[in-house]
């Protein structure tokens, strides 16, 4: 987001507000903080929202978890779509 952007109140894409999201989870997991991050929830939450604005799901349907894979730290969403979405 630019500096003027933030003022002005220009609205933005959703694919330009995940970017900066991922961005921002890169960022962060580059730091090395805690085993388990602690935006998860957040963006477990967020998924919910977002993904229900277009199916109806259970927000206990979606999982977000971090894996550690090596020197790789893998982000994992799990969604569970209902039959009448397939």
């Amino acid at each position: 987001m630019g500096f003027l952007s933030f003022f002005l109140g220009e609205k933005k894409s959703t694919a330009s507000v995940a970017k900066e999201r991922l961005q921002l989870i890169l960022a962060h997991e580059r730091n090395g903080r805690s085993a388990k991050p602690d935006y998860l929830p957040q963006l477990q939450r967020e998924l919910v929202a977002v993904i229900s604005k277009y199916v109806n799901i259970n927000p206990n349907d979606l999982k977000v978890t971090v894996e550690h894979e090596g020197d790789l730290e893998v982000l994992e969403v799990k969604i569970e779509l209902p039959e009448s979405a397939r």
